[in-house]
């Protein structure tokens, strides 16, 4: 495997990978890569921009993509806005992130009192007077209330888990796609791929069904495609998943268990299936390419290559070059004294084998007794007549809370499959943990990052 390239800003690592015919395909408009390197969409602004902080805040992907490739290398921030970043944070993102300018094609609100720089029209690309510079990369972390938290990362930590260079076909280059946006963690991990893979890459819409998206992939020919767990879920309901045919299928972002990965199995047979290990401040941990949910035991033990993880109080822990390097801010330390991340994701070993069993903040407390609604998840999903479910605590005067289930049938809904389900549960876990009421539901909830959304019932 080529070592991970670790040189230049993003537009020249995209000049050394090469290859002419390679596209960025939004929804409604597409651009050819090859355009960056003799074009502008900023004009006389661009050199203007040079060592300043920027937020980067679009109403779509392709735009945010533009930005940061022409940008990288300039800027000496560059703040990445998630689609759903409140109006009302806007001030409180500026001011902890530095900001000293908006780019991109939505304007801040009235009365904010900062300068914007709108993208517009290509023009050609002159000479920058500027000397290149090592940008940093600021993203929003996931699972937050109220103000805003952010990460420094550096492109060479985000392309760290990367192998650049020549696709491995060099005939017929990948072409990825994924159901995540690339202005959170995990669609940029997938965006640089492309980008720095010699691939083009199908951009999602949150304005597109699953359906919908489902059959633009499959018109580009995508040939490696990533999601969330639940993303996936999703399209597997979609008679349009079997317009894709893609080589290569990825799992990120929540956990994998047994169930999905048999279902893409399934749905594409010979297909490789790989799930992934990552999140917005600890980085890209590792890849599980065996079509089993978990991680092998071996992995805690590596001494090779960049990762390094322990497990502490039952808790993952990352240490590597790949984790973002501060909080924006200051404030709370993001490693501890020997410089590991604690993911707050719990894992159990089982054999010779770990496996994820949730959020720790995600515990449910039944007189006293933990419960990790994901793990009751991945038994409840392992049922033919189930899609996907959600385990969640309803609140009970007598024990805190008690614990139910609803689910998305994938098929009948009956008395009998909710018995099933139930004698299924029973079978595995211990009473505690089984589900008091199972309610079908025609969907469940997905928050902007791809996640099944929970709340306490």
């Amino acid at each position: 495997m080529n070592a991970p390239l670790r040189a230049g800003c993003l537009r020249s690592r995209i000049a050394a990978v090469g290859g002419e015919d390679r596209w960025l395909w939004g929804r409604d408009r597409s651009v050819p890569l090859i355009s960056i390197f003799g074009e502008t969409r900023l004009g006389a602004r661009r050199d203007d921009l040079a060592g300043k902080s920027i937020l980067i805040r679009t109403r779509d992907q392709l735009c945010a993509a533009l930005v940061l490739i022409e940008l990288d290398g300039a800027a000496k921030r560059l703040i990445i806005a998630p689609p759903d970043l409140d109006d009302a944070h806007l001030a409180s993102v500026m001011e902890d992130g530095a900001a000293d300018v908006i780019v991109g094609d939505l304007p801040p609100p009235p009365g904010l009192g900062v300068e914007f720089v709108p993208l517009g029209a290509p023009q050609p690309r002159t000479r920058s007077n500027f000397a290149p510079r090592r940008s940093e990369w600021v993203m929003f972390t996931s699972g937050t209330t109220g103000r805003p938290k952010m990460v420094v990362h550096s492109l060479d930590g985000l392309a760290g888990a990367i192998a650049p260079g020549d696709p491995d076909d060099p005939d017929d280059p990948p072409i990825w796609g994924t159901f995540y946006d690339i202005r959170r963690y995990g669609g940029l991990q997938m965006l640089l791929r492309a980008l720095l893979g010699g691939g083009s890459m199908v951009l999602s819409s949150p304005e597109e069904s699953a359906t919908d998206f489902l059959t633009r992939l499959g018109a580009r020919g995508v040939t490696h495609l990533s999601a969330t767990p639940s993303h996936w879920r999703r399209a597997l309901m979609s008679p349009a998943i079997q317009a894709v045919k893609p080589r290569y299928i990825r799992l990120s972002g929540e956990i994998a268990d047994q169930a999905v990965l048999d279902s893409l199995k399934a749905a594409f047979p010979g297909t490789p299936v790989g799930h992934a290990y990552a999140s917005t401040e600890a980085g890209v941990g590792f890849e599980v390419n065996d079509g089993l949910e978990g991680f092998p035991a071996d992995f805690m033990g590596r001494e090779d290559g960049d990762v390094r993880m322990k497990v502490v109080d039952g808790s993952l822990r990352l240490r590597s070059s790949r984790t973002a390097s501060a909080y924006v801010g200051g404030g709370d330390a993001l490693a501890d004294a020997d410089g590991f991340v604690d993911t707050g994701d719990m894992v159990e070993q089982r054999g010779m084998r770990f496996y994820f069993t949730g959020r720790r903040s995600g515990v449910i407390n039944v007189g006293g007794l933990k419960i990790h609604p994901e793990e009751v998840e991945a038994v409840i999903n392992r049922h033919p007549g189930v899609r996907m479910s959600l385990v969640k605590g309803r609140k009970s005067p007598i024990t805190g809370a008690i614990v139910v289930a609803e689910v998305v049938a994938n098929g009948e809904e009956s008395e009998t499959v909710k018995a099933e389900i139930l004698d299924l549960c029973r079978a595995v876990l211990p009473p505690f943990k089984t589900p008091t009421a199972i309610r079908f539901v025609e969907a469940l909830a997905v928050t902007p990052g791809g996640k099944l959304e929970r709340r306490l019932a």
